[in-house]
């Protein structure tokens, strides 16, 4: 077993652990940092599979932007930051394992006989050949999708703030 191998499965493993983290703690805040792992956990794995472009793009618009409106989103409503009973169901726990259990085996089933055990290597497009078709063909788009975000951040931040000025007069 070489070096590489080592790490693959270190990484995997610390993956799967993290990922496992986020879905089982009942703390809001350790769920998204836990997350926040995850993802870096698989931009190292992309990274380690010649894929930089699609690394780069996990760690900045995953980490880098959804994590931090997430974390944001939950500061501005004021979520129980410490454990929250209601995020602990007891009830589901074994159908939910049963469930993923099945989806698990059911696509390692497919993955492994889809293949036959051949790996295709073909030529991939450049990273600045990629670029280009998206900051050309595609910037309208990139920048809709930013003021929806921009949008539905003030809409949250509106929904969340107590503002003490729009207090009745008779109520005081």
């Amino acid at each position: 077993m070489e070096i590489f191998e080592v790490v693959i499965y270190f990484i995997l493993l610390a993956l799967l652990s993290t990922s496992i983290r986020v879905v089982t703690t009942s703390n809001v805040i350790h769920a998204a940092i836990s997350l926040v792992f995850t993802l870096a956990l698989t931009a190292i794995l992309f990274l380690m599979l010649s894929a930089e472009f699609v690394a780069l793009v996990l760690i900045l618009v995953y980490i880098g932007a959804v994590i931090v409106l997430f974390l944001f989103g939950i500061m501005i409503t004021r979520a129980p930051l410490g454990k929250n009973a209601e995020l602990d169901n007891d009830k589901n726990k074994k159908l939910g394992a049963l469930i993923s259990g099945s989806i698990f085996f059911l696509f390692s089933y497919i993955l492994i006989n889809g293949f036959d055990g051949e790996v295709v290597v073909s030529s991939g497009s450049s990273t600045e050949l990629l670029g280009e078709i998206l900051l050309s063909r595609f910037v309208f788009p990139f920048e809709l999708v930013s003021f929806v975000l921009l949008a539905a951040l003030i809409g949250g931040i509106t929904l969340a703030r107590k503002d003490e000025a729009l207090v009745d007069e008779d109520q005081i």
